[in-house]
């Protein structure tokens, strides 16, 4: 299961590109659809998590995972997965690439490599919408969220604290509306 782990995770970081967001399809596609290791519920939650916590969206996530199959050990491996291939990349590029990043074709390709993830990352959101927008208070937080991101430059820290905020909100008036709304027990028909 370690090496699983780590192969997957390591998969995952050699072949996404533009961070965090970018990883979004494919984390679904391996942790989702191959491996069955989430469901899309999770995947959901798990990167809504990943993304409050403070550092890389994607080793957040790979943790969470890794720890949830393999507690601590897990972790750290899937962690160790994602993050080798960037480290690799890095080293590489570093060593020899740095002169090539002025070259026109280089910049043409960083262009569609751009379009490519923009495209992959709003197929993901309409995969994982169905388990994000629900009911109508998260249809409503995503439309106040979604205007206020286009129109405002509020922080990204801003919007999850106050949707999250929200969603606790909603989630206590609704308990207290049906332990309010609840019928007194009877013993049955009293006729």
């Amino acid at each position: 299961m370690y090496i699983k782990l780590f192969l997957s995770f390591a998969y995952i970081g050699a072949f996404t590109f533009g961070g965090g967001y970018a990883m979004l399809p494919m984390f679904q596609r391996e942790l989702v659809e191959k491996n069955k290791w989430l469901t899309e519920s999770e995947m959901t939650d798990l990167f809504s998590i990943s993304q409050c916590l403070p550092g890389i969206i994607a080793v957040n996530t790979a943790i969470f995972v890794g720890h949830k199959h393999k507690r601590i050990p897990g972790g750290i491996v899937a962690a160790l997965g994602v993050i080798t291939p960037s480290l690799l990349f890095i080293t590489l590029i570093a060593a020899f690439l740095t002169n090539f990043t002025e070259l026109p074709a280089v910049q043409k390709a960083f262009t569609g490599l751009r379009v490519c993830v923009s495209v992959l990352i709003i197929n993901a959101v309409f995969k994982l919408r169905k388990h994000a927008l629900v009911d109508l208070p998260s249809i409503l937080i995503f439309i106040a969220v979604f205007t206020l991101a286009v129109f405002t430059s509020l922080h990204v820290a801003v919007f999850i604290a106050a949707a999250g905020i929200c969603g606790v909100a909603i989630s206590m008036l609704r308990r207290k509306a049906s332990v309010e709304g609840d019928p007194p027990e009877t013993g049955g028909d009293t006729k």
